[in-house]
């Protein structure tokens, strides 16, 4: 298998290296070029693919010529090994290249080819100082070239954000990519979104954001604006509601639907006048929300008490289900209902993680020093190959065997003694730590000892990039996490290779191989010299937890004295075998919670295409038209009884009443009376048009979108509670995914259901509001988000995602809308 995978890893490389030749024959006439004659190239191969060349085609005078643009602007050349990476960038693959073989400078190749399809390209960054740094450093070039460069920064309002998405290429973080993304499906005017596509994205330290960061998700969230008052104010209202008179209920499916005269009384008891009002929404949802307390949740069998607190009890198990709560505001009203205290809880509004994220781009490429461990992710996760590029000049670092001492306080004297014998010498050190902790530790021992150095952490700030440009100086002792200071160049100060160049000392084994390499790999850039050791101790994590009963067998046989080191070949392989263990469990975690979160994906493209459409369209009576009929057709289908074998009359007309609709029903039928529904509903619906005339649309559109979002919102909640449910019924011997699966799309399908009819009742009952009032709470919902990155439980499926996402964006009707099982 291995055997394979190298030589297809070869036969690329020949291919490119093919492709290079070409590249290199045409320098010479590129090179004769006019300024003008060279820039004016960029619309001539603008025309050539609108005429229907392929990027492909084109791609060999088109590298030549951002390499000579980039070497008349920043007096930068692109070396053979650096325009063969820019090839595999443009197929979309993830490219290896070691540590400072100008991942930065290969960038520009793809990202000006694709930029000639006139789509927005983007490169994802770690940090905001990269990707402020890499634009203003690479600008000229595309600038040169005829193209424009924008930048995100974490600070920018939202004219700032469009603008530079609106440039052909935009720098940014993948996490600030991500929350525009989210943003733009909260907002209720088209003219509000910031970004344009998503086409072709390169990012950066590839392994970090697409394995590294895979299981935290980007949540949009915000605290809950609802008052404990407003949870015991309904609840004492709901008591005065009387069965069968003033609201009808639904015991299978748990629901309540109020009379006309409900209606009143509730109008008359909140000093309203009309309760569906799309103002008022929120106070139906509270009163339905107490009536639906009152009536189906009780004490000491759906939930008891314990220290002021309500804890469900598991409806299969009777067990207690503390920390769980019921969603959509219903545990608040248990809450009011019983008098005790009422936790206000934060409302997530919008989430995504980073693999379903960037699997929405048509192409994803890219770019690190350490990828070729993790192959096997990034082909099943984003079904991307990994290329391992060749270095510009061999490689003439040292990497020493590894030192392993008995204990950790024998470890951490034999790194001081180490790092105070370079630093006599003059030689730069890099010291990298698995944890802030460490760092920290070391710092202070170097400080006994009167030992001058910088301490860096994960805080990404510019200060940061700064210090570890300079670790290569001489005398210089940088002590830093092993992510810290990454996509920053290391370079040797004055006199330093005849020192033996840059020596990183590791002071534990990371879990992850691939981080271990990236650490080694900030030594012996471009051919300098260079020299790396670890230094261990048994009583380091991964071998005392992982290492297992040969590293017990080899602490047995070998009697080590104090203070005394062995180093042997069958000690790496136990280290190395140790973390392929525990790479294997994350990969497994991660592969469990992408599974989980690409059902949610699913569903989320379908939400937001919906929205997206009813964002572009001017007029909605075909949309409502279609809800209506679907609407109807579950009502009257509900009416059927089923032992006279017709439609129940009775219940259809006081189900009617809900709507303000009163009817006389003459079909006999149910596609007779089904058809006289839709008839008198259309009838209606017509009637309001009229009566807001031109301001209808408006309404329409912010009716619509506001139930979306709340249900939405509310089935994001259901979704969490649903996520820690199935993960115990491993236990019952079911698998959870497809547990989840089949649940979740029963919600999504309620939801939906939910949705068109409330959208339904609004429209029916509504009254004449102001267009700019209601335009104005919509705005202010959105302005109160807060953005958050926090840790997520469960994860997503299939790779044909984007498959499903592109048959969804036409999602005009209901049987399209619902999600494919």
């Amino acid at each position: 298998m291995l055997f394979g995978l190298i030589d297809k890893n070869k036969s690329l490389l020949k291919k490119y290296e093919k492709k290079t030749k070409i590249i290199n024959d045409l320098e010479k006439g590129i090179k004769s070029l006019s300024d003008i004659e060279l820039k004016g190239k960029t619309e001539e191969f603008k025309n050539r693919v609108k005429q229907g060349e392929t990027l492909d085609d084109i791609l060999p005078e088109a590298f030549a010529v951002v390499r000579e643009a980039a070497r008349r602007t920043i007096n930068m050349r692109h070396f053979d090994v650096q325009i063969m990476g820019g090839m595999a960038l443009h197929e979309g693959k993830i490219t290896e290249m070691k540590t400072g073989e100008g991942k930065t400078l290969v960038a520009t190749l793809p990202i000006y080819l694709n930029a000639l399809t006139g789509k927005n390209v983007h490169l994802a960054t770690h940090n905001d100082y990269l990707a402020k740094r890499d634009a203003n450093w690479m600008g000229p070039v595309y600038e040169y070239l005829g193209l424009t460069v924008g930048y995100i920064q974490a600070n920018m309002d939202k004219e700032e954000r469009k603008k530079a998405y609106q440039a052909d290429i935009t720098y940014g973080t993948a996490n600030e990519f991500g929350f525009d993304y989210l943003r733009d499906n909260l907002v209720y005017d088209i003219s509000e979104k910031v970004q344009r596509d998503h086409y072709y994205v390169i990012v950066d330290e590839a392994d970090s954001i697409l394995i590294d960061e895979a299981r935290t998700p980007l949540i949009i969230s915000g605290p809950s604006d609802t008052p404990s008052e407003l949870y015991r104010r309904f609840a004492s209202l709901s008591k005065r509601f009387i069965p069968d008179k003033d609201y009808t209920i639904d015991e299978k499916q748990k629901t309540v639907v109020l009379t006309e005269e409900g209606i009143s009384k509730a109008e008359k008891l909140l000093s309203i006048e009309n309760l569906y009002d799309p103002n008022n929404i929120k106070y139906l949802f509270h009163l339905l929300n107490a009536l639906k307390a009152l009536i189906f949740f009780k004490k000491d069998k759906d939930y008891i008490l314990q220290d002021g607190e309500v804890i469900i009890v598991d409806e299969f198990t009777g067990r207690l289900l503390p920390g769980r709560r019921y969603s959509e505001g219903l545990h608040q009203a248990i809450e009011a209902k019983e008098g005790v205290k009422i936790k206000e809880e934060s409302i997530t509004f919008a989430t995504i993680t980073f693999q379903n994220y960037f699997r929405m781009y048509e192409k994803l490429a890219g770019m690190t020093g350490t990828a070729k461990t993790e192959e096997d992710e990034f082909k099943s996760i984003y079904n991307t190959e990994v290329v391992v590029i060749p270095t510009n000049e061999p490689v003439i670092r040292e990497d020493k065997n590894d030192l392993i001492f008995k204990t950790k306080q024998e470890k951490y004297k034999a790194i001081v003694d180490e790092i105070e014998k370079r630093y006599n010498k003059g030689q730069p050190v890099l010291v990298g730590t698995t944890s802030i902790e460490n760092s920290e530790l070391i710092s202070n021992l170097l400080k006994k000892r009167g030992i001058p150095h910088e301490v860096l952490n994960a805080k990404y700030h510019e200060r940061e990039a700064e210090i570890i440009a300079k670790a290569g100086e001489k005398n210089a002792v940088t002590i830093a996490t092993n992510m810290a200071g990454r996509g920053t160049d290391i370079k040797l100060g004055e006199g330093v290779k005849e020192l033996g160049g840059l020596f990183v000392l590791g002071t534990e084994r990371h879990e992850s191989r691939r981080i271990d390499n990236q650490l080694i790999g900030r030594s012996g850039r471009q051919g300098d010299p260079g020299e790396t050791r670890f230094i261990l101790s048994f009583e380091d994590d991964i071998l005392r937890l992982f290492g297992g009963d040969r590293m017990k067998n080899i602490m047995a046989t070998l009697k080590i004295e104090e203070g005394q080191s062995i180093e042997h070949k069958l000690l790496s392989n136990v280290i190395r075998d140790a973390q392929k263990k525990v790479e294997g469990i994350h990969f497994s975690i991660r592969k469990r919670l992408y599974e989980f979160d690409s059902v949610m994906d699913k569903q989320r493209s379908v939400i937001y295409n919906h929205r997206d459409w009813i964002l572009s369209l001017d007029n909605y009576d075909d949309h409502i038209k279609e809800i209506i009929n679907d609407v109807v057709e579950r009502m009257v289908d509900n009416a059927w009884n089923e032992e006279e074998e017709k439609v129940d009359k009775k219940t259809l007309s006081e189900r009617l009443h809900q709507y303000m609709i009163i009817a006389d029903l003459k079909g006999n039928t149910p596609e007779e009376i089904k058809e006289e529904v839709f008839k008198v509903f259309w009838q209606r619906y017509l009637q309001k048009k009229e009566e807001f005339g031109s301001d209808f649309n408006k309404i329409a559109k912010f009716v619509m979108l506001r139930i979306i979002d709340e249900k939405w919102r509310h089935h994001l909640d259901s979704i969490e509670a649903l996520k820690e449910a199935v993960s115990l019924r491993s236990y019952g011997q079911k698998d959870p995914v497809m547990e989840f699966k089949k649940e979740s799309y029963l919600l999504f399908d309620e939801m939906v259901d939910n949705i068109y009819e409330d959208i339904v009742t609004y429209l029916m009952r509504i009254i004449k509001v102001a267009p700019e009032k209601e335009e104005k709470e919509a705005r202010k919902v959105y302005a109160s988000l807060n953005f958050v990155h926090n840790d997520l439980s469960a994860v997503g499926e299939s790779k044909n995602t984007q498959n499903e996402k592109q048959k969804s964006s036409s999602n005009k009707i209901k049987k399209r809308y619902k999600v494919k099982r």
